[in-house]
């Protein structure tokens, strides 16, 4: 509002400059004719009355003369003075008889005429001297030749006329719009204090509450703007941490109880050797031994599933043809099936299936998959099935291992590739498995940009569908 009033302050007075400026023109015109009578300022040199009158008859229409030069009037309250400067009269006749010893007063005007008429040589003609630095300067051009100016001092502040009025006017409706808005921002800001601070609120008590491990979280903002999506978001982020913890202590749960097992029975059988209540013989230290190769087995597993996760699995990749190195695979997974009386069945239907991959580590992945059909499955047929198929991305291959055993139900599925995850109906100790085998496998899918998924077979048993893309 302030810089609105200063504004219209400032164009006002430009406008009244302006103005004065252009009613000055006839101003102008009448003293080229005075300059022309004798091609000089003779007529007009130190002759202020004239100079006054020849103003007033030009601006009389205007604000800016308002009032004609009174004649000379005098002060009878003063004391005569002999010998009265000639300014004083304004060039005026000087008066003869008593009116010689008394004060002459000067002429009125309304306001103080400031205007100033200099020669080409920017002498003064005619007027007072210029007081205000700042002034528009009219010249006076004769047959394309400047013979004197004008000055006219710039109005610095209206003080009075309807130029005054208007601004006065405008401030006052300022004043009332600056209320009114005021009035309508703190309405709206109040409005969208609340609108807006409300659900930053329930956030930070929300996100406080996850740094207390307090991770059964939900906040409901049924809004469609970025702070909906942020609440979407902490909704997620909740849930995620709630099941990191969950499988965090699952994972720590798991661990102590393969590992607890193992050494317990290997403790107890060589106690009740010390203790000779079984003879110190082979075939009871064989039965230690083997719960040594047990735990040696998961220890392994736990390592190298550690190295997964922080990174620490090397791979040496390059171009693989997957159907001609499955091909010859495929023969040596028949005899170890075969040794524990599984089939297996063999179907490529790719031609050719070029993926970035390392051999020894798909060697690895495949013979997870089989074990797991062998120890866990109960299976009596396994099935290798590999396909070329397309996504939104391109083309990719698909190999699928499943078998005719046991199965998973529903709510295992989604935690198979877990650690140390086991399905206790079809999973137990006497087959000697960790439940880290899926889990590697996960791992080896993930470094080949591939994806690995659980689901229920055909056959009737578990089918694991793996994805990796194609080499270009």
């Amino acid at each position: 509002m302030l810089l609105i009033q200063w504004s219209i302050g400032k164009g006002m007075i430009e406008y009244v400059n302006s103005k004065e400026s252009e009613a000055l023109k006839p101003v102008i015109v009448q003293l080229k004719t005075e300059y022309k009578k004798n091609n000089n300022w003779s007529t007009m040199q130190d002759r202020s009355k004239k100079f006054a009158d020849l103003l007033f008859s030009k601006l009389k229409d205007s604000e800016f003369i308002m009032t004609p030069p009174l004649p000379p009037q005098f002060d009878d309250s003063k004391p005569p003075r002999r010998d009265p400067p000639a300014d004083f009269f304004n060039d005026a006749k000087q008066p003869e008889g008593d009116l010689a010893n008394r004060r002459p007063i000067r002429p009125r005007f309304r306001e103080q005429i400031n205007y100033v008429l200099f020669d080409a040589t920017d002498n003064i003609v005619v007027g007072g001297q210029i007081r205000e630095p700042d002034y528009n300067k009219a010249e006076i051009i004769i047959d394309h030749v400047k013979v004197g100016w004008l000055a006219v001092p710039k109005h610095k502040k209206i003080i009075d006329g309807y130029e005054l009025e208007f601004i006065q006017q405008q401030q006052s409706y300022l004043w009332i719009i600056a209320l009114v808005t005021m009035f309508l921002v703190a309405l709206i800001t109040l409005f969208l204090a609340r609108h807006l601070a409300e659900p930053i609120k329930l956030v930070m008590s929300g996100m406080h509450k996850l740094t207390q491990g307090d991770y059964n979280q939900k906040i409901d903002i049924q809004r469609k703007d970025e702070l909906g999506e942020l609440s979407r978001d902490f909704n997620e982020l909740a849930v995620t941490l709630g099941e990191n913890d969950s499988a965090r202590k699952r994972w720590l749960a798991n661990i102590s109880h393969e590992l607890r097992t193992p050494i317990a029975i290997l403790r107890g059988e060589l106690e009740a050797m010390l203790d000779e209540v079984r003879p110190l013989n082979k075939e009871n230290i064989g039965s230690a031994n083997d719960e040594v190769k047990h735990l040696q087995h998961l220890v392994n597993d736990l390592q190298q599933l550690t190295s997964a996760d922080v990174g620490g699995m090397h791979y040496r990749k390059k171009v693989n043809d997957l159907t001609k190195w499955l091909s010859k695979e495929v023969d040596k997974y028949r005899s170890y099936l075969a040794a524990a009386d599984v089939s297996l069945i063999v179907e490529i239907e790719a031609n050719q299936a070029n993926i970035f991959s390392d051999s020894t580590r798909l060697c690895q992945l495949f013979e997870n998959l089989i074990n797991n059909c062998i120890k866990y499955a109960e299976a009596s047929v396994v099935k290798i099935s590999l396909v070329l198929d397309k996504d939104e991305t391109g083309k990719l291959v698909r190999v699928v291992v499943e078998d005719n055993g046991v199965g998973v139900s529903d709510m295992h599925l989604p935690h198979l590739f877990e650690h140390l995850y086991r399905v206790d109906n079809s999973r137990n100790r006497k087959t000697g498995g960790s439940g880290l085998g899926l889990s590697i496998c996960a791992h080896i899918v993930a470094a080949h940009q591939g994806s690995i998924s659980a689901e229920h077979s055909d056959l009737g048993g578990l089918a694991i569908t793996i994805e990796f893309p194609l080499s270009k």
